[in-house]
């Protein structure tokens, strides 16, 4: 059994977490920064880096307190080197580099994506490789064939903004604060989703991509035009979303390898109307569908952690110079999308 210290800081969230190979989380101590960003509606890329840089060693130890380990206990260390906002990811990864070396520790570079494509094992044991994920996040919205460790197929991507971009930012737009998701699916709650006409983007195209740049400027329009409550656009909005992702998914399980599950992870997957919608699909089409525990979907070090587990187990491990990385594939051979930007 391998026990693995995993740190995570690309984006608002510097956590570290201590988790086992038969996935046992022994300890998990993160801090957020939302107070920090609520005035500027969003995440501060500078302000970011700085409160990592605070609070990253004492979370550490905090963690291997909580556990009752040391870090000569430490099999190995997980740093997320990637994607995300470069000052943070250099944070945490300089930080687990500086462990390895000071302990004599293997090193694990956790692409960001695949701890949130991998967390879904950590909490669904049977879970099979290969399985169907829809990652959906602040920044990120794909659709993936996940094979095991380092091994991806993408199918989709976003061509402009994230699904979990778009929530934030038409939260902004509507005055419900920050972070976005929580606050429009609280808002939604009291509004008829069939009440605003807006658009779906890209529905019904044949490639499974995806596209909500227009969705978040018509919901813009929507508001400005004074003809709708708050609640009513919000749920009309997140139903829009929801919309898309089942299109898209729907055209991805066409083209999918023989999938054991349709598993959702990423931020938007904490979100409940598209936790139903998506698990009313998988039933569609005889497949089991998994979700992480709500905590698992945002940012975590635990996730990190597992991914390092799965890496570390497949001899996946890396020298002290790995570099950080803003951008970073899963899928590095994947076809650029038709009209994408660098998001993608």
């Amino acid at each position: 059994m391998a026990l693995i210290l995993g740190l995570e800081s690309s984006c608002d969230e510097t956590a570290a977490a201590l988790v086992t190979s038969d996935r046992q989380i022994l300890a998990h101590a993160l801090a957020g920064q939302e107070a920090a960003h609520r005035p500027f509606g969003g995440v501060v890329p500078e302000i970011a880096a700085r409160a990592h840089v605070e609070v990253l060693t004492p979370l550490i130890a905090r963690a291997l307190d909580e556990a009752g380990v040391t870090l000569g206990d430490v099999d190995a260390i997980a740093a997320t080197a990637g994607p995300g906002l470069i000052g943070g990811v250099m944070v945490g990864l300089v930080t687990g580099k500086a462990l390895a070396l000071a302990a004599a520790k293997p090193l694990v570079a956790v692409n960001h994506l695949e701890g949130h494509a991998l967390s879904p094992r950590l909490a669904a044991p049977d879970l099979a490789f290969p399985y169907l994920l829809l990652l959906v996040s602040g920044g990120h919205c794909q659709l993936l064939e996940v094979r095991g460790p380092g091994d991806y197929r993408r199918l989709a991507t976003t061509i402009d903004d994230a699904a979990g971009e778009a929530f934030d930012k038409s939260a902004k737009v509507l005055g419900l604060g920050f972070p976005g998701g929580p606050a429009v699916e609280r808002a939604a709650a009291a509004g008829d989703p069939h009440r605003v006409p807006l658009p779906r983007p890209l529905v019904g195209s044949g490639e499974p991509h995806f596209s909500f740049a227009g969705l978040k400027s018509a919901v813009l329009r929507a508001h400005e035009s004074g003809r709708w409550s708050v609640e009513d656009i919000a749920a009309s909005f997140q139903q829009a979303v929801i919309d898309c992702l089942l299109d898209r998914t729907r055209i991805a399980l066409r083209k999918a390898q023989r999938p054991t599950a349709l598993v959702v992870a990423g931020g938007v997957a904490a979100n409940n109307g598209v936790r139903a919608a998506l698990q009313a699909l998988a039933a569609e089409h005889g497949l089991p569908f998994v979700a992480p525990p709500l905590w698992l979907c945002t940012d975590n070090a635990a996730m990190i952690a597992w991914a390092g587990a799965e890496r570390f187990a497949a001899g996946l491990t890396d020298p002290l110079d790995v570099a950080a990385r803003a951008r970073w594939p899963l899928d590095a051979d994947a076809e650029a999308a038709r009209g994408a930007g660098v998001k993608a």
